[in-house]
């Protein structure tokens, strides 16, 4: 990615669904249409959603996650050992069941529309996580690729739920050392296979910081198996991430992502608050970039963002993916520009606060939005290098 302009614009991961790959991925889980046939179709809608980003500006592509039913529980039919369960067929086996039927009681969505993974098994890895997913990309453009993963916190703790895991694994600690291993077999066969960037998605963590072990949670930690402290569970995830990526070289590019929820329009449903408690966690993950969300009010000021390690790139969030408004050009230079008293422009990339289809069945946006918030994105890029 030597090549890559000042404030390059990317995306965060999804984009809103195509009607056929969708109808196509319900088919393909009903056993309706075969995998085959299932293939032929989202294989349409990759490169559909391909164009949509280069037409509109976008530096760095991915495949719009057009393959997934949502960003992290895609991985079950990778894995041997991982059950797919809606949150309302999960009530019968969460722990705190009064504090999971408050978290279902607080969606603005049916608990069955939402389906999360269950580890109920021994974790075995028989088909490459997102591998085939960036070699079918790669072969339809020549811009740099994003490819994403659910980060090593979030699988384990929303994949543990006792009832059904501690046979195999009598605590997350024990789920964790097979989950990073997973991880970092995928990460290793995308560098061999030439991937330059890889993005993993860790929305959970805000959800730690914010609310606590005890307190009401969203359906980002929809297992509920959180018992510790904050403070442990954050170390956890930092050590969880970098025994992910430790050894891999300077060949690629590595990401974390952290937002707060992204399945609703409505903001009052939403997590809140500035990113301040999670910096010195931050600071100690061998990650080169924090792609974070602050088009959203909800997510303070980016004045936070300097006490980060000075070599810590920004992806920073510039459009609210869940409104229908586009944001002015004004509204995204104003976003970067105090930023600059802290980072160098080649270590500002552009990007929505999050993905525009997070739930292949509930996107937050349509697609024709989505275009005019990256076009956007990619005219204020254009300013900014203008001015440096």
């Amino acid at each position: 990615m030597n090549n890559l302009p000042q404030f390059p614009v990317t995306v965060v991961g999804s984009m809103p669904r195509y009607k056929t790959v969708s109808r196509a991925l319900r088919d393909k889980q009903r056993g309706r249409i075969t995998d085959e046939e299932f293939d032929t179709i989202a294989d349409e809608a990759v490169i559909e959603s391909l164009k949509l980003q280069e037409e509109n500006g976008v530096d760095i592509v991915s495949d719009g996650e057009q393959r997934r039913d949502n960003f992290y529980s895609f991985i079950t039919g990778c894995i041997d050992g991982i059950r797919l369960m809606t949150l309302a067929g999960m009530l019968d086996y969460v722990e705190d069941k009064a504090a999971f039927e408050q978290l279902l009681n607080a969606l603005d969505v049916p608990a069955f529309a939402l389906k999360n993974p269950v580890v109920d098994g021994k974790l075995k890895r028989t088909t490459p996580l997102v591998l085939n997913d960036y070699l079918f990309l790669k072969k339809h453009t020549t811009k740099p690729i994003k490819v994403t993963l659910p980060g090593p916190y979030l699988l384990t703790r929303s994949m543990w739920v006792k009832k059904l895991s501690y046979e195999f694994y009598p605590d997350k600690e024990s789920l964790g050392d097979d989950v990073v291993a997973i991880l970092r077999q995928e990460l290793h066969d995308l560098q061999e296979a030439g991937c330059e960037f890889v993005q993993f998605d860790e929305p959970v963590l805000t959800e730690v910081a914010f609310t606590g072990p005890h307190e009401t949670h969203t359906f980002m930690c929809a297992a509920l198996s959180e018992k510790s402290s904050p403070e442990e569970e954050l170390n956890f995830a930092v050590e969880l991430m970098n025994r992910v990526v430790a050894g891999i070289d300077n060949n690629i590019k590595t990401a974390l992502h952290v937002c707060r929820g992204n399945w609703s329009q409505q903001e009052d449903v939403l997590l809140r608050g500035s990113y301040d408690l999670l910096i010195p966690y931050f600071s100690k993950m061998n990650i080169n970039q924090f792609v974070l969300e602050y088009a959203t009010e909800r997510a303070g000021s980016t004045e936070v963002l300097s006490e980060l390690p000075s070599d810590k790139e920004i992806g920073l969030g510039v459009v609210d993916p869940r409104t229908t408004n586009i944001e002015p050009v004004d509204f995204i230079l104003d976003k970067v520009r105090p930023l600059l008293k802290h980072r160098k422009p080649e270590q500002i990339y552009l990007n929505p606060d999050c993905g525009f289809g997070t739930f292949a069945d509930r996107p937050v946006n349509t697609i024709d939005i989505a275009a005019q918030k990256m076009h956007t994105i990619y005219k204020a890029a254009e300013i900014l290098r203008s001015e440096i």
